[in-house]
């Protein structure tokens, strides 16, 4: 909890972590008006899902530009820039009249959504590595918390009945909060590295950190999706505890990214990545026994190596010998929102073919190869 305490009591550094809490608030709170969206333009799932794809598209789309955004104008202005950006774009999408204007506001969502996280990941890089702190995992932490904050804010559904009004309240409270304490970070500039030609010994680290974070997050995408349908079908666990997968990733998730800077600045952040490695394995394990209780523990073992895994290799990717910071985080993100979209309808294809026990058994052998991977950083460095 020592990472934690440095952001509460250190503006500098809660300035940083809200922004991870920010872009959750707003992102959870339009996820839980997505059938009210649907209802209100008569449109069908085909339909939304293609919607909503457009968002990641916007994603996508700022990912190649972001680290010469934040480099020119640096990463202090572009995080709070992005902020402002996702505040105005998170009212379009409840305010869209049509299908198409739904669309068009989802991508400029996603795309506000993609620079604020390339900016933040990369602020508090530089801001590690100027103040020798350690509070990566603690913002994530955030970042989780902020769609615990998103969900407690359901409960206005009802006495509000007003879905923009509702997105405005969290928007005015997002705005408020960054715009007290942006001034802490706004003129923080991301330390350009060297430019050196471009050669296999600089490329080979990214690559195996890119596979490491296409398999991560494609892997917390397919147990968010699936691990309902796992205790359902697979585990025949009653209806009572089908959400409870699900709800221990989420715990663990969040209580790990809060616990994760201190084990790291002990052991290091690539050994972090092998043991968060050694944690979800065992979790699989327990998952394909089958058994409910035996799985629901796995799921929740599973979140707890996950939950430090994606920051360990945001920390790892912004402090690459030769590569910008932002062109790190930029290279790690990428590849984890491509993981995260593609994995869960690859293996919803292979839960058709064959068996959802077969899915998880593919998950246990990506986390084999992503160990085969860690090693073979831990002997690079």
């Amino acid at each position: 909890m020592k990472s934690l305490r440095l952001i509460l009591t250190n503006s500098r550094y809660f300035g940083a972590a809200w922004v991870f809490a920010s872009i959750n608030i707003l992102f959870g709170t339009w996820a839980i008006y997505i059938p009210a969206v649907k209802e209100q333009l008569q449109i069908d799932k085909s339909q939304l899902g293609l919607a909503i794809f457009f968002l990641s598209l916007g994603v996508f789309t700022v990912f190649p530009m972001a680290s010469s955004i934040i480099n020119r104008i640096g990463v202090g202005r572009a995080t709070w820039y992005g902020v402002v950006m996702s505040c105005v774009a998170a009212l379009m999408p409840l305010l869209a009249p049509n299908y198409y204007t739904l669309m068009a506001a989802l991508f400029l969502f996603g795309a506000s959504n993609g620079i604020t996280d390339i900016a933040m990941n990369t602020l508090v890089t530089e801001l590690e590595k100027e103040d020798k702190k350690s509070f990566m995992s603690a913002s994530h932490g955030f970042f989780s918390l902020g769609g615990v904050l998103a969900g407690l804010g359901s409960f206005l559904i009802g006495p509000l009945d007003n879905p923009p009004l509702h997105m405005g309240l969290a928007v005015l409270l997002v705005f408020t909060v960054n715009f007290i304490f942006h001034g802490k970070y706004k003129n923080v500039v991301a330390v350009s590295e060297g430019k050196e030609a471009f050669s296999l010994k600089l490329f080979k680290p990214m690559l195996f950190l890119g596979l490491i974070s296409f398999v991560s997050m494609g892997s917390e995408g397919a147990i968010v999706d699936w691990s309902g349908l796992y205790l359902k079908e697979v585990s025949l666990a009653p209806e009572v505890l089908w959400g409870a997968g699900f709800l221990g990733f989420q715990i663990t998730m969040t209580l790990g990214r809060f616990l994760g800077d201190a084990l790291s600045e002990n052991i290091g952040s690539v050994k972090m990545v092998t043991l968060a490695t050694l944690v979800v394995l065992t979790g699989y394990l327990m998952v394909l026994t089958a058994d409910t209780f035996w799985a629901i523990s796995g799921f929740a073992l599973s979140g707890l190596g996950f939950s430090v895994m994606v920051p360990e290799l945001f920390r790892i990717g912004g402090k690459v010998k030769g590569v910008d910071s932002s062109q790190g985080v930029s290279f790690i993100a990428g590849t984890g929102y491509a993981g995260f979209l593609t994995a869960p309808p690859i293996l919803g294809y292979i839960a058709d073919s064959s068996s959802l026990k077969t899915c998880f058994l593919v998950l246990f052998a990506c986390a084999l190869l992503v160990l085969a991977a860690t090693f073979k950083l831990n002997r690079k460095r």
